[in-house]
């Protein structure tokens, strides 16, 4: 099955898990899997939030994303994959000049 994002409506969502802006999102969902294309304008944020039934992996295609990780943070560039195990906690923050753009991976466990 090919994804084709770029024909996909794009969805606008304010304060996205309690964060800061909105985040513009593709979304491919059915029951065993979602599959983003995630937009961060500068100064926007996915508030903290936990995976007690799914993982996320968050892969970086454009500008840089600061994610906090059960409390830990770290700096997410370009080429780099986040991954959020099942009943860990994280954020997603652009603090950076430009959009964060990346692919979200959010299988149904």
């Amino acid at each position: 099955m090919i994804l084709d994002f770029s024909t996909m409506e794009t969805q606008v969502i304010p304060h996205f898990k309690g964060g800061e802006k909105e985040v513009a999102a593709q979304m491919h969902n059915d029951d065993l899997c979602r599959i983003l294309r995630i937009r961060l304008a500068p100064g926007s944020s996915v508030g903290e939030h936990i995976h007690e039934d799914s993982a996320e992996i968050i892969f970086a295609l454009e500008g840089e994303a600061v994610v906090l990780y059960d409390g830990r943070e770290e700096r997410l560039a370009v080429g780099q994959c986040h991954y959020c195990p099942k009943g860990h906690t994280h954020t997603l923050r652009n603090e950076g000049p430009t959009d964060f753009v990346a692919y979200a991976v959010v299988p149904q466990q």
